[in-house]
């Protein structure tokens, strides 16, 4: 024999089950080099700045279209 919930689910608690379900608001932050928005704590995808600093190592989209 199966296994059968032995009530119905009401739609107020799988409402609130389903509450934590949504995808969190990413912060964006504007780069304080070029003004592009990204994510904080993140480097920078335009220009390879973090912080304020050139991060070593780091092709930004600018040099790989080159």
């Amino acid at each position: 024999m199966a296994i059968v919930p032995k009530r119905k689910t009401s739609k107020q608690r799988k409402h609130k089950r389903r509450t934590n379900d949504a995808l969190p608001v990413q912060n964006l932050i504007s780069c304080k080099n070029c003004s592009n928005m990204i994510q904080q704590h993140r480097v920078c995808e335009h220009c390879g700045f973090y912080k304020g600093k050139k991060v070593e190592g780091y092709k930004s989209l600018n040099l790989r279209a080159q």
